[in-house]
């Protein structure tokens, strides 16, 4: 019998290579579809009956996992989040959902430390005032700190929380985390309160779920007390956008470097895209040569590592994310 695999949508280019790779493997019939909204995976998977589903960023919701139950074994995710994914719906119908966990640790810490160095420097606006035909550095010294004397705020110390913080190090900064999970790296913990107090760099690692959705809002900023840098290269429901502009505007931030954002693409209308002291980049931080065929590659294989398994093997919800 042949297997049909379902790849709801990409904004990674064509599919081709990883129809090949689907039929070289598996000897699959591969749909490519090109989904948007929940409804569209649903139709989708009403008329082939998938036994895997890759998506990227179409929504894999309880009303896809209901008409999916009983064909498919498993909804593999092309990148690090699964958030747009009904994992508990998933685990409940039997179907193992994967992640590629591992793609862009690299890329990620590099983008949050080079984002969070340009803010500290004051590079945007240096840059901004020598285009418009100024040139006088003097006036931006009072607003420039060592990095020796200045603490980095973590909310989130995994594997990418980690290697921002090696990185830092090497300035001599100190490294605080905000993270449940139990501590094994060095680092001292902190209460997110204490995190607002202390931090004078804040760079986000943490999984969006409902306990972490805006953790970054009007009362955390409202808390911050040494006008810190905020990095986000995580999850874009982690920080209120409106709130954390209001906070630039009025100087409890210093900066502001955002590359995920709860709506993507961000609205042309968004008020952060006329905010100084800020850098905005297009869900980036993972792109690098060697990190796109790695992903374009890892979701296909867990599709053909979970449907090549020994039959009868039990599913498990990998929700590996939580310790990016």
């Amino acid at each position: 019998m042949t297997r049909t695999i379902l790849l709801t949508d990409s904004d990674l280019g064509d599919r081709v290579e990883e129809v090949a790779w689907l039929k070289s493997a598996l000897d699959a019939d591969v749909v490519v579809a090109d989904c948007v909204t929940a409804a569209d995976v649903a139709r989708e998977v009403r008329e082939c009956r998938p036994e895997a589903i890759v998506t990227q960023w179409a929504p894999i919701d309880a009303t896809v996992v209901a008409e999916a139950a009983g064909s498919c074994r498993i909804i593999s995710r092309l990148g690090i989040g699964i958030d747009m994914i009904d994992t508990e719906a998933a685990s409940a119908a039997g179907i193992d959902v994967r992640n590629v966990a591992h793609y862009c640790t690299e890329e990620v810490a590099t983008h949050a430390v080079a984002l969070a160095l340009a803010l500290w420097r004051r590079v945007p606006d240096l840059d901004r005032e020598v285009r418009a035909g100024h040139w006088a550095a003097a006036p931006h010294a009072p607003q420039i700190s060592r990095l020796s004397g200045a603490t980095l705020g973590l909310v989130g110390c995994g594997r990418i929380g980690r290697l921002v913080a090696r990185a830092f190090e090497v300035w001599g900064t100190q490294v605080i985390a905000f993270d449940p999970a139990p501590a094994h790296d060095g680092y001292e913990r902190v209460g997110l309160d204490e995190l607002a107090e202390r931090a004078d760099i804040i760079s986000l690692h943490a999984p969006l779920l409902d306990s972490t959705r805006h953790i970054i809002g009007r009362d955390f900023l409202s808390a911050v007390s040494r006008r810190p840098v905020l990095v986000n290269t995580s999850r874009g429901g982690l920080v209120d956008v409106d709130a954390a502009v209001a906070a630039l505007d009025d100087g409890r931030l210093r900066g502001l470097g955002l590359d995920v954002f709860d709506v993507e693409p961000l609205p042309v209308d968004a008020a952060i895209r006329r905010s100084a002291s800020t850098i905005i980049t297009p869900h980036a931080a993972w792109c690098s040569a060697e990190a796109l065929p790695d992903l374009r590659r890892g979701a296909i294989d867990n599709v053909i590592d979970a449907l090549s398994a020994r039959d009868g093997s039990s599913p498990a919800t990998h929700p590996s994310e939580v310790r990016a």
